[in-house]
């Protein structure tokens, strides 16, 4: 048995859980989120318990039993707490701000570039050189902030362009003058 699919999911209170055929709907305070989980996978409610079982040990369903268990809890922390990303900004002259619900980035580039916001996204720009990806869906949030890292990654010489809130960078030393002649 899968040891994250056989555990169960509480439902906490105010969150709605909804299952049609293949179709999971968690209603919450936050908002509502839909997803299609695979048919060979079986829900139930269960008072305020989501459980998820399989109907054999085949590989697929095997692999299918703890990602279907997974997505659904996400799904259901998300409409309760939400998610967010912290994105911080390193360079001389980089920086963030917000336009509408729009984010405009000045990354080095000879234009600032303009990232639009998608639908359950939103961005807050704390100081010049922080940006914050919030919504609740998980996935999405991932999504959008690794997309804005790739305008302008973190480079190994000096560090500078756009990291995750705690990564650590690995630098590595310049040219060095020791072969060189005189």
């Amino acid at each position: 048995m899968s040891r994250i699919g056989k555990l169960p999911i509480q439902i906490p209170q105010g969150v709605d859980v909804g299952i049609s055929k293949n179709e999971i709907k968690v209603k919450g305070p936050k908002g509502e989120l839909f997803r299609k989980i695979h048919p060979n996978m079986k829900v139930e409610i269960m008072d305020t318990v989501v459980v998820i079982s399989r109907p054999n040990d085949s590989k697929l369903n095997k692999s299918l039993h703890g990602l279907t268990r997974s997505l659904i809890n996400n799904m259901v922390i998300g409409v309760t707490k939400s998610y967010k990303k912290i994105l911080q900004i390193q360079g001389v002259g980089y920086r963030s701000m917000l336009s509408g619900k729009n984010l405009t980035l000045h990354l080095g580039y000879s234009k600032p570039v303009e990232y639009p916001a998608s639908k359950g996204i939103e961005f807050e720009v704390t100081k010049k050189n922080e940006i914050i990806v919030k919504g609740i869906n998980k996935e999405k949030v991932g999504r959008v902030a690794a997309e804005i890292r790739g305008l302008r990654p973190p480079e190994p010489y000096k560090g500078k362009g756009i990291r995750y809130e705690n990564e650590t960078i690995i630098k590595k030393s310049g040219k060095s003058a020791v072969g060189a002649k005189q």
